[in-house]
């Protein structure tokens, strides 16, 4: 079995340092960068946009994973893709033609992600989980880092790999919010392949130890 991913959230480090915290990933043993892009309107923050993420693939050294926590995010893919975007993930709820939007990710060459906030059940996306690449499950409430993760998602990654198992599609499950080292073991015992890990990262005293502790477990699941 192939090994999981994690993904540090930028948005969780020192923008001061961005150049040095973006060195620090590089040389860890992360295996992407996690961006949250939020317009203020699908959920109560603003973050950044293009120009930040051009900003970051010029010192990047792994794939960009951007998360766009927008309305109409189908009006930005293309130019999400352009400043380096290699997987580009649109919110469940903000999509009233999802299966329009997933094909037009995939059509610009990027894996294509789906996000589900904590209420939303993990079967309406039954009938497309074989073109979807990615699903990220919301492990807290979409908006701010920090915050404490809602023990629930463990039941949703079950239900969710079970449907992707039936399918026999390759998407990977990815968890976005509250994931460290307190639960990163059960998170993949669920069945996750991904970790976002924010402020568990980039608060650590030691950030690469911390990366590689998430790194170091092992997947049991069949």
């Amino acid at each position: 079995m192939e090994k999981h991913k994690i993904a540090p959230s930028v948005l969780a480090a020192d923008f001061t340092r961005l150049g040095e915290e973006i060195d620090l990933v590089n040389q860890s043993e992360a295996d992407w960068f996690h961006l949250d892009v939020m317009d203020g309107r699908f959920v109560p923050n603003i973050t950044f946009g293009m120009f930040i993420i051009e900003a970051i693939h010029k010192m990047a050294q792994k794939p960009l994973d951007v998360h766009l926590m927008i309305v109409e995010p189908e009006k930005y893919i293309e130019a999400f893709r352009q400043v380096g975007a290699e997987v580009i993930t649109v919110h469940y709820e903000a999509c009233p033609h999802l299966h329009r939007t997933v094909h037009q990710i995939r059509e610009t060459g990027a894996m294509a992600g789906v996000a589900l906030n904590p209420h939303t059940p993990v079967q309406v996306l039954e009938d497309l989980i074989e073109d979807i690449d990615l699903v990220c499950l919301m492990s807290v409430n979409p908006g701010f880092g920090g915050q404490k993760f809602i023990y629930q998602t463990l039941s949703k990654i079950r239900k969710l790999r079970e449907m992707i198992a039936t399918a026999n599609a390759p998407t990977l499950i990815e968890i976005d919010g509250g994931v460290g080292l307190q639960n990163a073991e059960a998170l993949l015992q669920a069945g996750a392949d991904v970790l976002v890990a924010g402020s568990s990262v980039f608060g650590a005293k030691d950030p690469k130890a911390t990366i590689a502790a998430l790194k170091a477990f092992e997947r049991k699941f069949s």
